[in-house]
This record gives C-alpha cells, sequence and structure tokens, in this order.
C-alpha cells in the first residue's frame, strides 16, 4: 500500500491533472449514468490508497452531497412531465423529473468529485511551478496558488482567533446565537490579519524581484519518471478508445 501511495503521490501535476479530465470528461460522453455514480467510488478508492480518505469524504459530503441533494430535489419536483409518480397540493414527483435529475447530478457527482480528488492528491506548490515549466506567466501562477491557498490561510487565522478569545474566557461553543456573538467580533481581527499578510507577501516577492523582467529560477524541483509516460499513455488509449465506441459504433 505503501507503494501504491507512493506512486500516486510522485506523479506529475499535469499527468494527475489529465487523469482527473479524464474522469470529469468520460461522464459526459458515455451515456446514462450509472457510470457517472460508480467515478465517485473510483475517486474514493484512490483517496484511500493515497491516505488522503478522511479529508476527501470530508469535502465531499459535506460541500457536494448537499448541492446535489438540492438539485435532485428541485427537479424531481419542478421538471416537466406527465407520468407522475407522487402529488401532494401543489408539488407533486414526476418519473421524466427523477430521470433527469439523475442524470444532471450524477454527473455534477463525478466532475466535482474528480476536483476534489485531484487537490487533495496535488500539492498547489507543484502544481505552480509544472504550470511555470509548461510556459505560464509566474504572475499567472502566482495568483491561482494565491486564490486557491487564501480559503484555507483564512480559515487557520480564524481558528487561532477563536482560540485566542477562548483563552480569555469568550464563550466560543454552544448554539448558533452563542457562536455568530463568538464569530462577529473575529471578523474585524480576521480582515486586519489578511489586509497584513497582503502587505508581507507583497513586499516578500518584491525582495525576490519577482517583477524584474528576467529569466526566473527556481529551487523547486519537478521532474517527469517513467511513471507518467506510462500513465499517459494509458489515458490516451482509454480517451481514443471510449471516442471510437461513442462515435462510431
Amino acid at each position: 500500500m505503501e507503494k501504491l501511495r507512493s506512486f500516486i503521490l510522485s506523479l506529475y501535476p499535469t499527468t494527475k491533472f489529465l487523469f482527473t479530465a479524464l474522469l470529469m470528461m468520460t461522464p459526459l460522453l458515455l451515456p446514462g449514468y450509472i457510470y457517472s455514480y460508480l467515478v465517485p467510488v473510483l475517486c474514493l478508492i484512490i483517496a484511500m490508497a493515497a491516505g488522503k480518505t478522511k479529508l476527501y469524504v470530508d469535502f465531499v459530503l459535506k460541500g457536494l452531497v448537499p448541492i446535489v441533494v438540492m438539485i435532485f430535489l428541485l427537479q424531481s419536483f419542478f421538471y416537466p412531465g406527465e407520468n407522475i409518480l407522487w402529488s401532494w397540493s401543489i408539488f407533486s414527483i414526476k418519473q421524466e423529473g427523477i430521470e433527469f435529475s439523475l442524470q444532471l447530478t450524477s454527473k455534477i457527482l463525478a466532475v466535482g468529485s474528480a476536483i476534489v480528488l485531484f487537490f487533495q492528491i496535488t500539492k498547489i506548490n507543484d502544481l505552480s511551478r509544472a504550470l511555470e515549466i509548461a510556459g505560464v506567466s509566474p504572475k499567472a501562477t502566482y495568483v491561482l496558488s494565491s486564490a486557491l491557498t487564501i480559503i484555507p490561510e483564512m480559515r487557520l487565522h480564524l481558528l487561532r482567533i477563536m482560540d485566542a478569545q477562548r483563552t480569555r474566557g469568550v464563550e466560543t461553543e454552544g448554539n448558533l446565537s452563542i457562536r455568530i456573538k463568538a464569530f462577529v467580533p473575529a471578523l474585524t481581527p480576521l480582515i486586519l490579519s489578511s489586509f497584513s499578510s497582503t502587505d508581507e507577501k507583497a513586499i516578500t516577492l518584491e525582495s525576490r524581484a519577482f517583477t524584474a523582467r528576467t529569466k526566473k529560477t527556481s529551487l523547486h524541483h519537478l521532474e517527469k519518471t517513467k511513471s507518467d509516460h506510462v500513465v499517459r499513455a494509458i489515458l490516451l488509449i482509454v480517451v481514443v478508445s471510449i471516442l471510437i465506441w461513442r462515435f462510431l459504433l
């Protein structure tokens, strides 16, 4: 299992992205919804092999599943159709709505699960460096990495502020009203610390000649291995096979 974990995590970032793109593309190409619902299961197996099970499950269950359930219910009740399976007052569930909901939510769940898996098994710094090697501007990669890390950074800042309030005797846990009362005063130091960190990042970038119009170098080394070439070849064969089966046969 350790070898499999190391194999998955050591793949080149763009190789992982190509695999993620395949997981996102195939549900849109293949008919039906059974395969689409199997994609999250496949992503879970890969996450387990990579040692990212808890993080993957938390993101999917807390972020993705509620959205999918809401869309499923809305489409089931309001999608037009003639075969009514259940009705009450102005609400009715139709067979056409159920079928459309299964098709739609399966695609959303498959695409969302693949994206969650990609960011669980890929480090943001590795992704940014791979894009720079591919020819993307360092400014663009910095904007990308900053956008992807700003929410986790603010969450850590908020946790530290809440811990500091707790040490001062402020009640931060309990019912919803207590949590709101504790959360609102934490916004001011959170916003101020965010401005301060932004200022520090700007100074750090200038000290490293980030805006200088010269060729940039990096201590972060990435290199494609034989495993990457093998995986990419397999992905290409799978994509070609699916396209031939879907459009020619």
